[in-house]
């Protein structure tokens, strides 16, 4: 079974946030994402936004390339005023090129 090697791209964030994350995920190369609500806790102790709506995390996986863009990206727009927190990890995937931009071969 042939495997590809990708990155899963994980973002955990505040709500306010996710139509914006979502947009930048597409127009910076993910084909697609994994969206679901969440709550947890941090270094700074429970995420404390509006009482009772949690954060969202987004999963998306993708080239290393298109991972780093998507990083970098949400370290310079929110990281400073927002509670989010991004990681990377290397992944291997099945049908690789369901996850290549615009469905390429890979």
């Amino acid at each position: 079974m042939q495997t590809v090697t990708y990155r899963l791209v994980t973002i955990v964030a505040e709500r306010s946030v996710r139509d914006r994350l979502l947009d930048a995920l597409h127009t910076l190369g993910a084909t697609g994402h994994t969206i679901a609500d969440v709550k947890g806790e941090g270094s700074r102790g429970a995420r404390t936004g509006v009482p009772g709506v949690p954060s969202v995390k987004v999963e998306t996986v993708v080239p290393p390339e298109v991972a780093e863009r998507i990083a970098e990206h949400v370290a310079e727009r929110y990281f400073a005023h927002h509670s989010v927190i991004v990681y990377l990890q290397d992944v291997e995937v099945l049908r690789g090129s369901k996850y290549a931009p615009h469905n390429e071969r890979a």
